[in-house]
């Protein structure tokens, strides 16, 4: 019987099933039940400052319409109660590793400046990013040393001179989406292979039996105790 592969448990945007996600206490509660890392997207303010919020507004989570491009982060500080984030904030908060993912596209200014305060707070070694080729090809100019999970969103390979300009050491695919001709595919040509966002036990061996190498999803216990070898799942 093959052994399994070394499994990465990531918790998408912290914890959410017990703490709003994207905020500082969804973020350590994720790493204190024993995630290997955190997914959380990050956004622009008006005025340029890199917050955790994966939406284009403070609508669903915030009920505030108002767009996050037209706020200034003090402007979301006040909305919030101070509970949205800023990345500076969240890499102080955190010791754990950072999977950001950048919901709002190319904007080479944007990921400038959140590539930049990864710098600035000493977190290059412990960040790595996500999202769209455009994006990561962004990252890629912005930090020639960046640790990239490109995201894929076909069952088709990413193009031979694509994943030369990237140079992504994961790619990442939406779970519906991998089988084992995939899983195969994508380790023979030197990746490694993470997934987006299965949430039931079921669907998290099925993966690990594929030989997935990362896991991202909102129930992080249930895929920590999976990877630990423990029967007893815990429950909400």
């Amino acid at each position: 019987m093959d052994t399994p592969r070394p499994l990465t448990a990531v918790a998408h945007r912290g914890d959410p099933y017990r703490h709003r996600e994207n905020t500082l206490a969804s973020l350590r509660s994720a790493l204190e039940r024993g995630a290997d890392a955190v997914e959380t997207d990050v956004r622009l303010t008006r005025d340029g400052v890199p917050v955790l919020l994966h939406d284009e507004t403070l609508k669903r989570l915030w009920q505030h319409e108002r767009p996050l491009r037209s706020l200034s982060a003090e402007e979301v500080r006040g909305l919030t109660a101070g509970r949205v984030p800023t990345l500076a904030e969240a890499l102080a908060a955190t010791d754990g590793r950072l999977m950001l993912d950048l919901p709002g596209g190319p904007d080479e200014r944007a990921v400038r400046r959140i590539v930049d305060i990864v710098g600035e707070c000493g977190a290059r070694d412990r960040v790595y990013y996500t999202a769209g080729a455009a994006a990561m090809l962004a990252v890629r100019a912005a930090d020639p040393a960046a640790e990239i999970a490109m995201t894929w969103t076909t069952a088709a390979p990413p193009r031979p001179a694509l994943l030369a300009a990237v140079r992504p050491r994961w790619l990442n695919y939406r779970f519906g989406l991998v089988d084992r001709a995939l899983a195969e595919r994508v380790h023979r040509d030197g990746f490694l292979l993470s997934v987006w966002t299965p949430d039931t036990r079921r669907t998290m061996r099925r993966l690990r039996a594929l030989g997935v190498d990362s896991i991202t999803t909102n129930r992080i216990d249930v895929l920590c105790a999976l990877r630990d070898g423990n029967g007893a799942v815990p429950v909400p």
